[in-house]
């Protein structure tokens, strides 16, 4: 039977749900997610847990912040100004903006929280910080 490995193109159906049990995403009711080992296209703990994997197998696993999305960066929280923002720019907490960076890159962030003046802008990840468990199932293996 053919397992997932480097290099092989998987097809997955997965739930992903946060410590509180609260699902973050799914591709139930969608087409399986596509990707292929060993490319760095999705989290080294999701691509290891399918490692191994044979087509009808299911799993769950659970991937800490260092194999998922890193740890909160505190360099990547800033407070501004309301003053700052464009006229056309009302700040509300959890409203994503997108910036652009010294170099002309976009960067895009999230209004976590207003005090008075200031607004705090989050760079980060937003499953940051966060151990994520997923249901998967292995549907497909090619290559």
């Amino acid at each position: 039977m053919t397992q997932a490995q480097s290099g092989k193109t998987v097809k997955v159906h997965y739930t992903g749900k946060l410590d509180d049990g609260t699902v973050f995403d799914s591709s139930k009711g969608r087409d399986p997610f596509e990707f292929t080992i060993g490319t760095g296209s999705v989290i080294p703990g999701f691509e290891k847990g399918v490692v191994g994997m044979a087509v009808g197998d299911t799993k769950t696993i659970t991937i800490t912040p260092d194999e998922a999305y890193g740890q909160v960066r505190q360099e990547l929280i800033a407070d501004v100004k309301k003053s700052h923002f464009p006229p056309d720019i009302i700040p509300e907490v959890g409203k994503q903006l997108q910036m652009q960076q010294p170099d002309g890159r976009p960067l895009n962030v999230v209004i976590s929280d207003i005090q008075g003046e200031t607004v705090t802008l989050d760079a980060n990840h937003p499953l940051a910080g966060k151990n994520l468990t997923f249901d998967i199932e292995l549907v497909e293996v090619n290559g």
